[in-house]
């Protein structure tokens, strides 16, 4: 029975089943991409909030991201599909360890609202700069090759698929080492006690500076993506609305395991469609339904809720 609760084959179960969802219903394709981008860009968001800072504005780092990749494929179409994404990540580090040096001076509220006054920054300008960005409208992208090879529209969304799981997988490894390595404890031990760090010789702005920035480069990873599977960025990817999503997986999942981010998303997403098409007009009341539901029922997450019976069931067979 405690193997029903085992994260790992959670995580392998979930990927057989966008794989066979993708396969045999090609229309799915899409949706499961952005889904997978919402999930990893919800991994960026957990690793701040591991130190009990919410950003309100981190959607700023899928922008810098995605117009990265319009600007590199519009200048040079030549360039492949892996080189636009390492670029678009590339460029939210950057920015990240920009930003952070400044955000990372402050705390709860203020870390929230100085995250979003950057991205609003960010969104407006991008906005008012229609020679270079295409305001509002946006610049189109167009399909790149991959890896040399270039696909038709649906052996391009099979391949973005197909990699978008893989990068999700190893990013959802990646950050759960993360978590569970020396910094990953530092970093969370700002939250618990910040002050003890810093009798231990440890700077504490240093810790979230670096978790900062390694949180930016996550979600520049699904700016990328959400570039090439849309075929066109516009301001919208980097607006607070964007933020709020990615915070609202990340609650709805929960943080303590990897696997949170995705398992919120997935939620997030079905509760999406199955709201687009049944209630169109009151959709949003039944997002925050299953928030408040998700909240009450498990404060953790889902994530945390099937911790709790794992550790229950496995306490029992002890006994």
């Amino acid at each position: 029975m405690s193997r029903l609760f085992d994260l790992r084959l959670w995580t392998v179960g979930g990927s057989l089943l966008c794989l066979v969802l993708g396969l045999a219903f090609p229309w799915s394709k899409t949706p499961l991409i952005v889904g997978l981008c919402y999930g990893i860009a919800a991994l960026g968001v957990a690793a701040m909030v591991r130190a009990g800072q919410v950003s309100f504005g981190h959607a700023m780092y899928a922008c810098v991201a995605g117009y990265t990749v319009a600007f590199l494929a519009r200048a040079w179409p030549q360039l492949d599909g892996m080189l636009l994404i390492l670029a678009g990540v590339a460029a939210s580090l950057v920015a990240g360890a920009v930003i952070g040096v400044f955000v990372v001076r402050y705390r709860g509220i203020f870390f929230g609202m100085l995250n979003l006054a950057f991205c609003m920054v960010l969104y407006s300008v991008i906005g008012k700069v229609y020679d270079v960005t295409g305001g509002t409208d946006g610049l189109r992208v167009n399909r790149p090759a991959f890896l040399g090879v270039v696909f038709e529209r649906d052996g391009f969304e099979t391949t973005l698929l197909v990699g978008t799981l893989g990068v999700a997988v190893v990013l959802g490894v990646l950050v759960q080492r993360y978590f569970q390595s020396a910094s990953g404890e530092a970093l969370a031990g700002i939250k618990t006690n910040e002050t003890r760090l810093e009798y231990l010789g440890l700077s504490a702005r240093k810790i979230l500076w670096n978790g900062y920035v390694f949180s930016a480069g996550i979600v520049g990873v699904s700016g990328a993506m959400f570039a090439l599977v849309q075929g066109l960025v516009t301001p919208d990817i980097g607006s607070w609305l964007r933020s709020g999503e990615f915070v609202f997986i990340t609650i709805l999942g929960g943080s303590s395991h990897a696997i949170g981010a995705f398992l919120g998303a997935a939620v997030f997403e079905l509760v999406k469609l199955f709201a687009a098409a049944y209630m169109t007009g009151i959709w949003q009341l039944l997002l925050g339904a299953t928030l408040i539901i998700v909240i009450l029922v498990a404060p953790q997450g889902i994530v945390g809720l099937l911790v709790q019976k794992r550790n229950a069931d496995t306490t029992g067979g002890e006994r």
